[in-house]
């Protein structure tokens, strides 16, 4: 790759725009939900399944399953993408308002 390539190419990746959403982490063994919010759904399946393989997740239901059912029985799912906001405030007031309606929904317990 040339180097004004590369440059080009980091960039892009900088100026990227997050996409901010509701995800859900699913036991197909148990079917047991957890739901999330986050303002990056690009990086947040790599970072949940990261602690739950070093053991430090902070949702114990969700680390105590993972333990007991191993990663094959997990699967990730987007279920709601939030179209991008100007303003900090109002997404993360739309993250929590949909986090909310999706939990009620599925019942689900919190990542």
């Amino acid at each position: 790759m040339q180097r004004e390539d590369r440059k080009a190419a980091i960039s892009a990746y900088k100026k990227r725009e997050a996409a901010a959403g509701i995800y859900a982490v699913r036991c197909k063994v148990s079917g047991e939900v957890w739901v999330g919010k986050t303002p990056n759904l690009d990086t947040i399946r790599n970072r949940i399944w990261f602690t739950l393989d070093q053991g430090s997740c902070s949702a114990r239901g969700l680390q105590a399953a993972w333990r007991q059912q191993g990663a094959d029985a997990f699967s990730f799912e987007v279920l709601e993408q939030l179209e991008p906001e100007e303003s900090d405030y109002i997404r993360n007031a739309l993250l929590k308002e949909r986090f909310g309606h999706w939990r009620g929904a599925l019942g689900a317990e919190i990542v």
